[in-house]
């Protein structure tokens, strides 16, 4: 091997590695980072084989410019089901699970309507897409305290992002366009009908309530 041929195979690597370490640490962005964006899609291939050794496969959507990993599904033949698990499972609770529902059904009304191509929803907004399906509670300062923790927990995975705003701003969020691959049609469509049960119940609740009044 030759000193070029040595050098321009470092390069290489360097490139390899410096594409996988941002993956690992989650989703990248073509927004956010052209540069990075192009060198995976240069790269795409190279990185599948070597996330693939790690039990991880990559999700790369070049329409709507986002990519992550996530852990492999193995079959019992599969020697990646023996491996550590290096992409976590989180567990979502109910509350936490509906807001990405409904957040997810706004999103393709947003995509259904055209124009712009980032939802942008204020705290306040959140509060009135969730409001029905919470308890009925006469403290309004709480309630947007629970809304507010179930937001919390939905940024770190990258599912929204705050955006800056000056004191005295209304709190807002751009939904991002890494829900839809979370959140598929079929199981929006499941979440449809525990919603449509739960409304009905609910309802129903509400009705006993007014008649033992």
């Amino acid at each position: 091997m030759t000193e070029q041929d040595f050098e321009a195979q470092t390069s290489d690597a360097h490139d390899l590695s410096s594409t996988v370490v941002p993956l690992l640490k989650g989703v990248i962005y073509q927004e956010e980072d052209p540069d990075l964006w192009n060198a995976l899609l240069s790269l795409q291939a190279r990185v599948r084989d070597y996330v693939a050794v790690l039990g991880l496969e990559l999700m790369l959507d070049e329409a709507e410019g986002y990519a992550f990993l996530r852990s492999r599904a193995g079959n019992g033949n599969d020697l990646s089901v023996k491996l550590p698990r290096l992409i976590a499972r989180r567990p979502l609770s109910f509350p936490v699970s509906l807001l990405l529902a409904l957040l997810r059904k706004k999103l393709a009304e947003f995509d259904a309507g055209g124009g712009d191509t980032r939802l942008v929803m204020s705290r306040d907004d959140v509060v009135e897409l969730i409001r029905v399906f919470l308890p009925e509670s006469s403290n309004e300062a709480k309630m947007i305290e629970q809304v507010d923790s179930h937001l919390n927990k939905i940024v770190d995975p990258g599912f929204i992002r705050r955006l800056k705003h000056q004191s005295g701003q209304a709190h807002m969020f751009e939904v991002r366009r890494i829900l839809k691959a979370f959140v598929d049609a079929q199981w929006l469509s499941e979440f449809d009908e525990r919603l449509a049960a739960y409304r009905t119940l609910r309802q129903n609740d509400r009705r006993g309530e007014e008649r033992d009044e």
